[in-house]
């Protein structure tokens, strides 16, 4: 017997788009993202929380992802019934996973950079990082606001 292969459940908005690997187009992901999230109606405190972890996980593309000629791309998938935001940026450069700066010391700790995972980390309720073929990689990150706001 035949029977129709389970459905998975698609988000009900999502929004992907291909930016040059620069401070602008990382200015741009910022700007683009909390556009889509206002026009969707997604909640003041989750779409705050969702800025930042855009920004940050874009200028980490630009900064540490950056292959010449290659862009970056920024999707992001919001589920408004669960108040779930997936947010994923991916790059060219799969030879280079992020990595969280922890307990520094010394010189180290007055580095202008280094912390901001530790910052999506505070506010993604999870985060990860997959390879992106053929060479590159994806920084995925998950915010969920409670039902009661959503």
């Amino acid at each position: 017997m035949n029977h129709p292969a389970p459905q998975l459940k698609a988000p009900a908005h999502t929004f992907t788009q291909l930016l040059s690997s620069t401070r602008r187009g990382a200015r741009l992901a910022r700007l683009l993202g909390v556009h889509e999230l206002r026009s969707w109606d997604a909640p003041p405190a989750l779409t705050e929380r969702a800025e930042a972890v855009v920004a940050e996980l874009a200028a980490n593309a630009v900064l540490h992802g950056r292959v010449p000629g290659r862009c970056f791309r920024l999707t992001l998938a919001f589920d408004p019934p669960t108040g779930r935001l997936r947010v994923e940026v991916s790059d060219a450069r799969g030879d280079l996973y992020p990595q969280i700066v922890t307990g520094s010391t010394g010189a180290d700790a007055l580095r202008a950079g280094g912390r901001g995972l530790t910052l999506v980390t505070a506010l993604a309720d999870s985060w990860d990082c997959v390879p992106h073929p053929p060479s590159g990689k994806t920084v995925r990150a998950v915010l969920t606001t409670p039902v009661a706001e959503a």
